[in-house]
């Protein structure tokens, strides 16, 4: 009875939040509707997608409605997305013109007042529809940042004819921002341009600027992590609960092993011996060819990419762990087993190691272990 109330006052606070957002003049020109319906979309598909998104968020499907709803008040949001040091790739994951999703199109008709790779100006003017942005829509925008930021070598990472440093542009940004989104591990967690010895000394968003963040790490992320966030926003009017790490918890809660499709082979210690041999034309397990599903914390095996067709794993090469803390140190290299590699030999033998080595009676015990391990390490990262 208590989660009913619970659902039913939530329901009505995201009704009362739409209904108030639905006075608001659009910021921009694009309707949702015919956007889909010029990309060949029907109503039906639309809605289907939203009963997607709405589980993905781990939503009761009461919530449907309002999820459809929320996506249609997009046009509402101003987005100033900044780049920094990176490839790119987080935005190519989402704003993608070949065969759209309705994720990419929803993100097109949201007012993206700023983004370097999208828009048209460059120079002068692109510095000057960045400040404009900013005044006229000062504690309303939702600030995303692409990319580590060099921090005390700012000299590795100017911007434009005022030569203000990637520090400099965040901080300015992030001061009338009412959330921030750091898009893709660089921003998160410093990506590979922070990997060892870090020349550039490439820093995460939250060693930059102090304001609270939600985290949104991958290499690059899904299309539906990136917009779920937003729609989250648009309907709560609130960042989503996060991990210790700062990731949402609807997007990050699972490991990939807990729902790989290779999942069963790992169980009956049916293993990938060397890429191209028979067990790998028999799609088992990859773990002994360096997967870090057993480590990571994504969907990519629920949303996968490529308009949602396939994923690494399915692809035939193991989870790199992309969407961890310092992965690029810490789980290559990437073709080996994580506990037989000298970064880690303090652990070798335990966790998904052992498991992978005596599959059986012991296999829930040691996976209890690897669950006790990581619960430790957050408890210590919440500590901080």
């Amino acid at each position: 009875m208590q989660i009913k109330d619970s659902t039913q006052a939530m329901f009505e606070r995201v009704s009362k939040r739409l209904a108030a957002l639905e006075s608001l003049p659009a910021c921009s020109d694009k309707q949702l509707a015919s956007e889909l319906a010029d990309k060949g979309f029907s109503r039906r598909d639309f809605m289907k997608w939203a009963g997607a998104m709405t589980a993905a968020l781990s939503l009761p499907a009461s919530f449907i409605p309002l999820t459809a709803k929320a996506a249609e008040m997009a046009s509402r949001t101003p987005v100033i997305w900044l780049h920094m040091a990176e490839c790119t790739g987080c935005s190519e994951s989402l704003l993608r013109s070949e065969d759209p999703s309705i994720d990419s199109i929803l993100f097109d008709i949201i007012n993206l007042e700023y983004h370097e790779t999208v828009m048209a100006a460059s120079g002068y003017q692109a510095e000057q529809n960045l400040e404009n942005a900013i005044k006229k829509h000062h504690g309303n925008y939702i600030l995303m940042v692409e990319g580590g930021i060099p921090k005390k070598t700012e000299y590795f990472l100017t911007i434009g004819a005022s030569g203000r440093t990637g520090t400099e542009e965040c901080r300015h940004a992030a001061e009338g921002a009412l959330a921030i989104l750091t898009i893709g591990t660089c921003s998160s967690y410093g990506g590979v341009q922070a990997a060892a010895p870090n020349p550039t000394n490439a820093q995460p968003l939250d060693k930059i600027i102090s304001k609270p963040m939600i985290k949104v790490p991958g290499c690059p992320p899904s299309e539906k992590n990136i917009v779920g966030n937003v729609l989250y926003f648009v309907m709560f009017g609130a960042t989503p609960p996060v991990d210790a790490f700062g990731r949402p918890t609807w997007a990050y809660g699972h490991r990939i092993h807990d729902l790989c499709e290779r999942r069963g082979h790992f169980d009956a210690g049916e293993f990938v011996q060397e890429f191209g041999d028979a067990n790998a034309e028999k799609g088992y397990c990859l773990y002994k060819v360096g997967c870090k599903g057993p480590y990571t914390f994504n969907n990519c095996s629920k949303l996968r990419f490529n308009s949602h067709t396939s994923w690494p794993i399915q692809a035939g090469h193991g989870c790199i762990g992309c969407s961890e803390p310092n992965f690029w140190d810490t789980m290559s290299p990437f073709e080996r087993p994580l506990g037989n590699t000298p970064f880690h030999t303090a652990f070798s033998g335990y966790g998904a190691d052992k498991t992978a080595d005596t599959v059986g009676s012991v296999i829930l015990g040691v996976a209890a272990v690897g669950l006790a391990a990581h619960a430790v390490v957050s408890s210590m990262v919440k500590s901080k």
